[in-house]
């Protein structure tokens, strides 16, 4: 079971801080700002220095400045990540999307002195403006259309009605997203230059349906037409070469489910082809929003004190939702969306996808990068795991802030996460005794190199991720015991901490589920 952890108090960093901005003339600001993306549906191997092929340059410049980890944990689903994120606990602990056992990072950094803000996808109940961000603009909903949004738009908790143009521009969110945030941190410079800030900054994209401008479509015209078999060979042999992920580990197959490549009919293949660059031209634009907002901080002087951290909530989606609406990716009423063939080269080399907790559904990239603070070398690679839940202890850390007990009506969980502060300097933190996974019926826990897993109330799956993270070779029944102790463990978590309903708490079967994802098979290629 994981022990419940004692409230946090005021870090001796924190009280130096504090005492120094009254009595000594200390700076507020000398404590770092702190830019934490999260993109939507993003794969493990979307990126650049994540050994994709879609051109993310801004991101790789930070990597290869910066750290990357390779077992960064996310929990699989948009809402759940959002939950722990926020608050550093697991997400029904924290009561779901009513965080109502929980603190939010901009609640705790608020009262330490920073400034709050966010800009992008809410996905929880309420407002951000109720849970401690001073600035919001985005939406409220779990996904939107990127041309001309939906009616949850909201700016400082009033409603916001989507235009044509902003700044002089056609209206597209991904672009919207950092217009804000440059609009609130430049109020911000211009008031409160002194105080340090927290911006979370939460892309739509790349999350369905596929939508982009034209000009981004067609830079990756035939970019695909390969398909997703060498797109995934490619994608696994940049990764081995790069030094990413250890050549000790396999690729796992091709699941049952997604066809091969060279069996598909060459309409059909356009159609995929096609999918698969509204999808990279997403990413792409994505990335030059990432670069927009460094350029911006490094204009104004915030650049080398502000730790900047980018993630992504799940692994790539594998649920085909296109209903026929074969428009032209452009067009505000097209509805595309890829299926789980591209998604299992967008999580590359692992498998499975976002709902599940193998880890194809629960790997993120995470890009940490902070040059007044980081101190390993430029462009390392860290393989200690990480999980969402760690960057409230990070962040209460670096503010010396105070983790609260009690916030209005809201008694508020212990803390679960712990912080990646040591990793950041270089150090080899103290690994968590337990991390926890759950969505829906897809059930994980890892404790040290061991890993238990469950798709769909299948049976358990016992892997040893250092000689197999792919999770290709199941080890549970040479290790019945463990498999029965770590089951144990994860009811007694799921119950006790998570606190799930009955419902949840069934048991595995004594078989595998089989696993069905459906494909479009009536091609929407003329739409191009």
């Amino acid at each position: 079971m994981i022990p419940m952890k004692a409230p946090r108090i005021l870090s001796i960093l924190g009280l130096v801080l504090t005492v120094g901005v009254s009595q000594m003339g200390v700076r507020a600001d000398e404590r770092p700002n702190i830019v934490l993306i999260m993109a939507d549906d993003l794969g493990f191997a979307d990126m650049g220095c994540y050994g994709s092929e879609i051109e993310t340059p801004n991101l790789d410049a930070l990597a290869a400045e910066g750290l990357r980890f390779t077992q960064f944990y996310n929990t699989a689903k948009c809402h759940s990540s959002r939950v722990s994120l926020l608050t550093g606990l697991y997400c029904d602990e924290a009561g779901a999307e009513s965080l109502k056992r929980g603190a939010t990072i901009a609640e705790v950094l608020r009262d330490s002195g920073y400034f709050t803000a966010m800009v992008g996808k809410w996905h929880l109940s309420r407002q951000p403006t109720d849970f401690g961000f001073e600035r919001y603009w985005g939406h409220l909903s779990g996904a939107t259309n990127y041309f001309v949004g939906d009616d949850t738009f909201r700016l400082n908790g009033e409603e916001w009605q989507v235009p044509e143009t902003l700044n002089g521009k056609p209206f597209y969110t991904t672009n919207a997203v950092v217009d804000f945030a440059m609009d609130f941190l430049g109020e911000h410079f211009e008031t409160k230059k002194d105080q340090p800030f927290l911006l979370y900054t939460a892309f739509n994209a790349p999350h369905y349906p596929l939508q982009a401008p034209e000009t981004a479509v067609e830079k990756y015209e035939g970019r695909y037409d390969g398909g997703w078999d060498n797109l995934r060979a490619t994608r696994f042999a940049r990764q081995l070469e790069s030094g990413l992920l250890p050549t000790k580990w396999q690729m796992s197959a091709r699941p049952d489910h997604i066809p091969a490549w060279d069996s598909l009919s060459a309409e059909d293949r356009q159609w995929e082809s096609d999918r698969m660059e509204v999808f990279a031209a997403m990413v792409d634009v994505l990335d030059q929003n990432v670069g927009r907002l460094v350029k911006f901080l490094k204009e104004n002087g915030e650049w080398d004190n502000t730790l900047f951290l980018f993630c992504s909530d799940n692994g790539a989606c594998p649920f085909e939702r296109t209903k026929g609406r074969f428009k032209q990716p452009w067009d505000p009423e097209s509805y595309w969306t890829y299926d789980a063939s591209w998604a299992n080269a967008g999580n590359t080399p692992f498998r499975l996808y976002k709902q599940n907790q193998h880890e194809g559904g629960i790997s993120s990239p995470l890009i940490a990068h902070w040059p007044a603070g980081l101190k390993t070398e430029p462009g390392s690679v860290t393989r200690q795991p990480g999980h969402l839940i760690d960057f409230m202890a990070t962040f209460i850390d670096l503010a010396g802030a105070t983790y609260p007990e009690q916030i209005g009506d809201r008694k508020i969980d212990p803390l679960q996460g712990e912080s990646l502060l040591p990793i950041l300097k270089g150090e080899t933190r103290k690994p968590h005794d337990t991390l926890y996974f759950h969505f829906g019926m897809d059930r994980g826990l890892r404790q040290g190199k061991w890993k238990l897993v469950s798709a769909k109330q299948g049976r358990w799956e016992l892997y040893d991720l250092d000689a197999d993270r792919t999770e290709t070779n199941d080890l549970s029944e040479l290790f019945p015991d463990r498999v029965e102790s770590m089951s144990a463990e994860w009811f007694g978590l799921a119950k006790d901490v998570d606190r799930l309903p009955e419902k949840q708490l069934k048991p595995v079967k004594k078989t595998l589920t089989e696993l069905s994802f459906r494909r479009d098979t009536s091609s929407g290629s003329a739409a191009k």
